[in-house]
């Protein structure tokens, strides 16, 4: 069982990131749910952060430990903080999914942290060697995937699952939904099924480190080249948001 309770990631490309104000607020207002302050620890450790190269930063708190040492002093907001200071993977490249075989299997899925150790397992051994599983909600429609958030095109309208189901708030797909709204692009959240997701004009995972990957194939199904696919301008789009870190 991992003592993570909160976790936060972002891609910080020399010493420029997106969404980090979205990130941070979704940092603290969990760990404020958590009873632990973390404004100054996130302030501190954002201006530590390396501006050369390309990094995948993870700031985590985790649960105090229950059996300090008789010597130990009491454990303090500080002591159950950390940042693990990552290199990047690599980003991009085709996405096959495959859908879990079973009821949502998350305990706290509108947090990030406490789950993660069991969505690495799904993915890890996700059907016809997919690179992303999809997690369904109770009435079969689609919620996100195991580390990614789920957008769909129906044809000029951009499209997400109901917000107010159990799902990750996202911050790739907020700042999606604020570029529709600058570009009069519509944006609709409705639930969708599997199969109709796979019948869709294009459907896209979301997620910090890759911005938009579209997904090319479903299952055993071959490769879907999508060779008009809109993914690469909204991708730029995307990418035009970053700015230095403070």
């Amino acid at each position: 069982m991992t003592d993570l309770l909160v976790a936060d990631s972002f891609l910080v490309a020399n010493g420029k990131t997106r969404g980090l104000a979205l990130h941070r607020a979704r940092f603290l207002a969990s760990c404020a749910a958590a009873g632990v302050s973390a404004d100054q620890f996130w302030d501190d450790q954002i201006t530590r952060l390396p501006t050369v190269g390309r990094w995948f930063p993870r700031f985590e708190l985790h649960t105090p430990n229950p059996t300090p040492a008789v010597d130990a002093p009491s454990a303090t907001a500080a002591d159950e903080l950390a940042v693990q200071l990552r290199p990047a993977p690599p980003v991009g490249g085709r996405v096959r999914v495959a859908v879990y075989d079973g009821p949502d299997p998350r305990t706290a899925p509108r947090v990030k942290g406490p789950d993660l150790e069991l969505l690495g397992k799904l993915r890890e051994n996700a059907p016809h060697r997919a690179d992303e599983i999809l997690l369904l909600d109770s009435d079969g429609t689609v919620l996100e995937a195991a580390y990614s958030a789920i957008a769909w095109w129906e044809g000029d309208t951009l499209c997400f699952p109901p917000s107010d189901r159990p799902i990750l708030p996202s911050v790739t797909a907020a700042l999606l939904r604020q570029i529709a709204e600058s570009q009069g692009v519509k944006v609709s959240e409705h639930p969708i099924t599997p199969e109709a997701l796979q019948a869709t004009d294009e459907a896209w995972l979301l997620n910090a480190l890759h911005g938009i990957r579209p997904i090319h194939a479903w299952g055993p199904s071959p490769i879907d080249p999508l060779p008009n696919s809109p993914s690469p301008t909204w991708q730029s789009h995307l990418e035009a948001l970053s700015t230095p870190l403070p």
